[in-house]
């Protein structure tokens, strides 16, 4: 259950090795979180994303438990029994669902196969791990579901067609999830960044109003605090994106990738 203070203090994690997931991990340990799950593919970089996470812990005199849980975005057919196991052990206070890939949208555009990996991934994966946590939390009463969506997924550019539109699919299902739980106690947020500066997006040029997985993770700290339904990181992003939203098609075709 959630402390005094709000704070969660059992966290599950979908994309364990995620840069923007482990900052909203350190972050809510220092506010308390005691029991961290990191759900993720295993290998080395899921066990060394734990290693960390207990490391930090140790130095800051905390007592973590730090466990490791094998799962698989593309391999839907096993949420159920994985995540299960999970909340058997005892309540969630928190869901972070953030895994995902950017894809390559010049390749993807040539290789059908590849298109659909990346929405089996970001939209068909979310949706069957979304829907058993969200089983579990409403059997527990409580908890909240954090979903990593993106402005891309508000109006898909030419750039990033694909991605965009397995973003757009995740941003109504959350949506509508979270709706659905209204009343049961289940708290749905929506993340909306902008381009964030990680290894997924290394290379790449920055668009405006680029953003730090810190900063995501102190704006989804504020939003579970205060059961907000979205937000954007930054906050400058929902206005500008309320523009684009209704911008002529020719002019929005014109707009840098």
């Amino acid at each position: 259950m959630k402390d005094a203070f709000g704070s969660p203090q059992s966290l599950l994690v979908l994309g364990g090795t995620s840069e923007i997931a482990l900052a909203t991990v350190r972050r809510l340990m220092a506010r308390r979180a005691r029991t961290v799950w990191l759900a993720g593919r295993p290998g080395p970089g899921l066990d060394s994303a734990a290693a960390g996470l207990r490391e930090e812990a140790a130095a800051h005199g905390a007592e973590v438990a730090v466990r490791t849980v094998p799962f698989d975005a593309l391999a839907p057919e096993t949420h159920e029994e994985v995540l299960e196991k999970v909340f058997a052990e005892g309540d969630i206070d928190l869901v972070l669902l953030a895994f995902g890939v950017l894809g390559d949208q010049q390749g993807d555009e040539q290789d059908p196969m590849a298109a659909v990996r990346v929405t089996r991934t970001n939209y068909t994966g979310a949706v069957s791990s979304g829907l058993v946590c969200a089983k579990a939390l409403r059997a527990q009463g409580h908890g909240s579901l954090v979903v990593l969506s993106s402005v891309a997924g508000e109006r898909a550019r030419r750039a990033n067609f694909i991605y965009g539109s397995s973003k757009a699919g995740l941003d109504a299902f959350a949506q509508g999830l979270g709706d659905a739980l209204h009343g049961s106690g289940v708290h749905v947020l929506v993340v909306r960044p902008g381009f964030v500066h990680t290894r997924m997006t290394a290379g790449r040029a920055p668009a405006p109003l680029a953003t730090t997985p810190s900063a995501v993770a102190e704006a989804i700290e504020h939003g579970v605090r205060r059961r907000a339904r979205t937000v954007w990181v930054p906050a400058a992003l929902g206005p500008v994106m309320s523009v684009l939203r209704h911008l002529p098609r020719p002019l929005f075709r014109r707009l840098p990738g």
